[in-house]
């Protein structure tokens, strides 16, 4: 294990590589997207994530654009969002113009969950439709628009469920995980089934309980790094590539800066033994709850 964080990539079941480190552009506020996205690129990185749901493609689009790096050689991952699960021609079309591209690298259905947009709360689900339905759909787009597919925020239980039918296996699974939300039952499944894991949240957040946890800062410690990089190189080990969220440019700089971290064995088996527990982002504003298995 070489370290190299910041040139690796991870083969997807189809072939095509996704970089290890990206940029995570979720609650990012808007007006502060582009610039972080820019500045991003700039610093090296060359995966972008982000969302319909997060309502910043355009910004994101810009950013790319104004980085100057050519659109071959960045990774751009977006989402189908909950009320266009009826509408995946529509959704990604919608996504590609915003973006300003023909393509993206990487296309997630964002929950395994729609909503019915005649209700303004969407807190009703379709109720003649299933997130099978959705992945039906998905599976028919052409690849020259969205070079894979994939989910995110799926359990054990909805993979075994779209298992049985899906012609495509999904390429990717965005999840949350980090060292409070590590659940190595889902990783395992997906590691067995040759589905990549991204972390989302990766870093947790200010309210978790990582922000203080003097263990981690320990072993920041240890090897002159920061926490947020020590969470990084944490995924990364385990085999996920990592999607930091920052729109400040000294921090977005900071977490590329991972190269030469290599967390030793013991370092993994206590912060994988870390016994807090913390989700950053939870099901309950969802139509029904999506959490199904039990908490690891």
């Amino acid at each position: 294990m070489s370290g190299q964080w910041t040139t690796q990539t991870f083969r997807l079941n189809t072939g095509y590589k996704i970089p290890a480190v990206g940029l995570g552009t979720w609650q990012s506020k808007p007006g502060e997207v582009k610039d972080a996205v820019r500045d991003a690129l700039l610093a090296g990185y060359r995966h972008i994530d982000t969302a319909l749901a997060y309502g910043n493609e355009k910004e994101v689009g810009e950013g790319i654009k104004e980085s100057g790096i050519p659109r071959e050689k960045i990774w751009i991952t977006t989402k189908l969002d909950n009320p266009w699960h009826k509408r995946v021609k529509e959704g990604i079309a919608s996504s590609l113009d915003s973006l300003g591209v023909n393509y993206v690298d990487l296309y997630l259905m964002h929950w395994p969950c729609s909503s019915d947009p005649a209700d303004e709360n969407l807190h009703t689900a379709f109720p003649d439709w299933d997130f099978i339905d959705t992945w039906r759909e998905m599976e028919k787009i052409p690849e020259s628009q969205a070079r894979n597919i994939g989910v995110s925020n799926f359990d054990i239980t909805q993979l075994n469920r779209l298992l049985r039918t899906a012609k495509t296996i999904p390429a990717v699974n965005q999840i949350e995980l980090h060292p409070n939300n590590p659940t190595p039952k889902v990783t395992k499944f997906c590691a067995e089934k040759g589905i990549h894991c991204t972390a989302y949240s990766c870093l947790g957040s200010t309210d978790s309980p990582l922000a203080k946890d003097q263990t981690l800062a320990g072993i920041a410690s240890k090897h002159g790094r920061s926490t947020q990089q020590v969470l990084l190189a944490w995924g990364l080990q385990h085999g996920y590539s990592v999607i930091p969220k920052s729109v400040t440019k000294s921090r977005i700089v900071a977490n590329f800066q991972v190269d030469g971290l290599v967390l030793e064995d013991e370092d993994l088996k206590v912060l994988n033994a870390l016994p807090d527990r913390f989700k950053v982002c939870g099901d309950s504003w969802l139509p029904h709850k999506i959490f199904l298995d039990r908490p690891e």
